[in-house]
């Protein structure tokens, strides 16, 4: 993926393998959450805004989602989900929020998470929204649930919508304290049980307007879903690339057999080659962010590319790859986690062909 701003590759290198590498078993396996590397992530300065357009920062953040990716999706998920709260705080009109949060989800001080499943869902016809606002002195009252929302932890936020009436739906921004706030941890999951996953339960929870993202949540998610849904892209790519370097490794095993197989590396890098190609000419434009169904039918090509890739992966390494806590059954289930995450493959291919 194309780079700019200055190159911080090195130190992702280091964190990744120094801080991320030896615990990707245990995020497997022991739903373990890889809390301080992200942290460490924002504290190495890998997520800052500063001097850098909203193109050269979507670009680089991309990046270092795609590198963690290769080394493990539950965490690179993680980010995704607090690259998605840093994209609704950079985007609000609220500069009250914006001053208080800004800096700290940028330096790693706090994360975030988005709540947005649910609502990208009711945007396309699928779903009724969750949870409702009552308007009182001061802010508002929401209650409703959200049946899976990730990367959360006791001193985090993460954005939401919630429907006031017919034609009024706001974007707010919570602490995960706040009072009247029921998380309840969810790690029954096929894969990703180590992405700090809850179901949360709103229960008269106030929200200030000083948490209010925008009292107008269909304009702004208009604003802010090209981000949303590119920063997911690299998910997938760094699967794939991890896929690849694994077929490779096991080309001579069984005096060479792998070859016989239909689906083969060089195919599968050439077709990465390919997705690149599109995402680079999605950001060669004077726009600041991609066309918006332009961007879907990339992050769709993404989610079948990696489905062929996790496949492909587990075909040459045979029975090494059929061991549970395996590398290539690991990719295989985040794939699957990858066409199911919001917006699904199915909700894609309604938005580009319905």
């Amino acid at each position: 993926m194309a780079k700019s701003g200055v190159d911080k590759s090195s130190t992702l290198e280091q964190l990744i393998e120094q801080e991320l590498k030896p615990y990707v078993k245990k995020i497997d396996v022991d739903a373990f959450y890889a809390e301080s590397f992200l942290k460490k992530l924002g504290e190495a300065g890998l997520l800052s805004s500063e001097n850098k357009s909203q193109k050269e920062l979507l670009l680089d953040e991309m990046q270092v989602v795609e590198e963690v990716s290769k080394m493990c999706m539950t965490t690179a998920f993680c980010l995704w989900c607090h690259l998605a709260a840093l994209t609704y705080v950079r985007n609000t009109g609220n500069e009250e929020l914006k001053n208080k949060l800004l800096p700290s989800l940028e330096n790693g001080e706090v994360l975030g998470a988005t709540g947005l499943s649910n609502p990208m869902k009711y945007y396309a016809g699928l779903e009724k929204l969750h949870l409702k606002a009552k308007p009182v002195e001061g802010g508002y009252i929401l209650s409703g649930i959200l049946p899976s929302v990730s990367n959360l932890g006791e001193d985090h936020w993460f954005g939401l919508i919630a429907g006031v009436d017919e034609n009024k739906r706001i974007m707010c921004f919570v602490p995960c304290n706040a009072e009247g706030l029921t998380l309840k941890a969810k790690v029954d999951y096929l894969a990703l049980n180590g992405s700090a996953t809850y179901a949360c339960t709103f229960k008269d929870v106030f929200i200030s307007n000083e948490w209010v993202l925008s009292e107008n949540a269909d304009t702004f998610v208009e604003k802010v879903r090209p981000a949303f849904i590119s920063y997911q892209i690299p998910l997938g790519l760094g699967v794939t690339q991890a896929s690849i370097s694994s077929i490779e490794k096991v080309g001579q095993k069984q005096n060479g057999c792998n070859r016989f197989l239909r689906t083969q590396s060089d195919e599968l890098q050439e077709k990465e080659r390919q997705l690149q190609g599109k995402i680079k000419s999605l950001f060669d434009g004077e726009e600041e962010t991609p066309n918006w169904k332009e961007i879907c039918g990339v992050r769709l090509e993404a989610a079948y590319l990696t489905l062929q890739a996790v496949q492909a992966s587990m075909l040459h390494n045979g029975s090494a790859g059929y061991i549970k806590d395996s590398a290539p059954s690991r990719r295989l289930r985040e794939a699957y986690f990858f066409a199911n995450l919001t917006p699904t493959v199915k909700h894609l291919e309604k938005v580009l062909n319905a």
